[in-house]
């Protein structure tokens, strides 16, 4: 970064220029600072809650407490449950314990499930089809005046019809 030039530095009135340049460092007081404000350190603040806690407990009344009775429940299983896992116990070693000698061997047929080419290919022609009428370009069509070639009977010609 290049320093600025003379000119660019900001103008400094003449009165607070000479005042800066006659000040003098002895001209100033001799002061002492002093902390006001100690903060507790992290002891203080650990013993302190320390201290609320026991206060806490030491002054607890123990006579707003009620007196409840405790129910124990049996945690042992009736007979249905135990009947259950018994059940499933006995399959599951049976799966694992299963004698695969007495299978017989199989051999296994893959079946094609596709659709026969002939269908395959009417379906196509009915996709391209349904395609060239959504996708018509009306704008290469002409104009054409219709032209009526049944004309209506005039008023003689029915008055001749009701005659005969």
């Amino acid at each position: 970064m290049a320093t600025p030039a003379l000119k660019d530095l900001p103008k400094v009135d003449v009165d607070l220029k000479s005042a800066l340049e006659s000040f003098s460092p002895t001209a100033l007081k001799s002061a002492s600072t002093e902390e006001k404000c100690l903060l507790p350190t992290a002891e203080d603040v650990k013993m302190e809650k320390v201290q609320q806690l026991v206060s806490g407990i030491e002054g607890f009344d123990s006579t707003k407490l009620r007196h409840t009775e405790t129910n124990e429940k049996n945690p042992l299983p009736d007979k249905d449950a135990v009947a259950a896992e018994k059940t499933h116990n006995a399959l599951i070693s049976g799966v694992e314990h299963f004698d695969k000698s007495t299978m017989k061997h199989t051999e296994t047929e893959e079946k094609n499930h596709l659709p026969p080419i002939e269908a395959i290919q009417q379906e196509k022609s009915q996709h391209d089809f349904i395609n060239g009428i959504e996708h018509f370009n009306r704008t290469s069509l002409k104009h054409a005046e219709t032209q009526e070639k049944n004309p209506l009977p005039t008023k003689e010609v029915i008055d001749q019809e009701k005659a005969a």
